[in-house]
């Protein structure tokens, strides 16, 4: 699922034209080359309505649109991923917290998940990048001969 960059996804134009110029169109090229992405939805209803739990992932257009309504809904369990840069950078719901740092607040599902979002994606972009590097050669079946069809 793709948020909208402007209140009720610019309102056909109204109230931006980001979403009409910018982002429906690239949602079109992402689904002709095969990528299911869909939007843009409003983002001031979209996580309260429940639509987020129909999507494997949401784009917002900017951190504290996505931020603010995934940390109300995944409380102390959530991981932050952010895409697009040379690195891996992954980290737990609640930021660094050094102020909760060994006082035991804080729970440690939400850093663990991090490090193995982080060890996952690693893995997976070496594996792309191997398997991109040497890719399987298509053949052709050669055809045999068949008397019968003489």
């Amino acid at each position: 699922a793709v948020l909208g960059l402007n209140p009720h996804a610019g309102d056909n134009g109204t109230l931006g034209l980001e979403e009409q110029e910018i982002i429906i169109p690239a949602l079109r090229q992402a689904n002709s080359n095969g990528v299911l992405a869909f939007g843009p939805y409003p983002a001031d209803g979209f996580f309260g309505a429940g639509n987020f739990a129909n999507f494997d992932a949401v784009l917002a257009m900017y951190h504290d649109q996505g931020l603010t309504p995934f940390k109300a809904i995944a409380q102390d369990m959530g991981v932050s991923f952010t895409a697009g840069l040379p690195i891996i950078r992954t980290a737990p719901i609640h930021g660094t917290a050094y102020d909760k740092a060994g006082v035991g607040e804080v729970r440690e599902d939400s850093f663990r998940s991090a490090l193995y979002l982080a060890c996952d994606i690693f893995k997976r972009r070496n594996n792309y990048a191997e398997f991109s590097a040497n890719p399987l050669r298509k053949q052709m079946k050669k055809e045999t001969h068949n008397p019968e069809k003489e």
